[in-house]
């Protein structure tokens, strides 16, 4: 089935083009949006809200780039309203215990199961998903998307509305500060 035939038949709403689109583009969704989350739930979460969305707006997508494009997309905004989402939570969670609240804040450990994660021990992957955790908001997806997923950096600029001056820009940085980060990890 060709982009357009499965577009075509996702706005006629055949289940048959949905289920092609889910079994098709699961893994990108779903390794996407643990890149960035790094919590195997979280991520299952998101993929289907993203499917959903795509289900829903389907109509609104208008071909300017590739469905996977448009996915990556939502998967990412997805993923960082979740990540947004836990951190007010966390801080709120914090000012009701300083205030005598019984709450807890759960401090989330990333699992280690990501595909894409090729360290052969789990110690260094997990290090190196805490530092990947602490890179800007802008800079961890530009990570997630280029070498997590594999993308060009055209293709990232694509998806996060950037140039690509801007996303090579961005991954030079992140280099920089996962290097920082490391570094004052292996010294502490």
């Amino acid at each position: 089935m060709t982009e357009q035939e499965l577009i075509a038949g996702l706005k006629q709403s055949d289940e048959a083009c949905f289920h092609y689109l889910v079994t098709t583009y699961q893994d990108l969704v779903y390794n996407t949006a643990y890149g960035l989350l790094q919590q195997a739930q979280d991520a299952e979460d998101v993929a289907q809200e993203v499917f959903l969305q795509v289900f829903r707006s389907i109509h609104q997508f208008k071909a300017e780039a590739k469905l996977s494009t448009w996915l990556y997309r939502i998967t990412t905004s997805r993923a960082l309203d979740l990540i947004r989402s836990k951190k007010s939570k966390k801080r709120f969670g914090v000012i009701q215990r300083l205030w005598g609240g019984d709450e807890e804040v759960a401090l989330d450990i990333p699992d280690t199961h990501h595909p894409g994660v090729a360290l052969e021990q789990k110690e260094d992957a997990g290090k190196l998903w805490r530092a990947i955790a602490k890179l800007p908001e802008n800079q961890r997806v530009a990570f997630t998307l280029h070498k997590l997923e594999g993308l060009p950096y055209q293709e990232v600029s694509e998806i996060m509305g950037n140039s690509l001056a801007a996303v090579e820009s961005l991954m030079h940085r992140a280099r920089l500060n996962l290097k920082k980060i490391l570094e004052q990890d292996i010294s502490s």
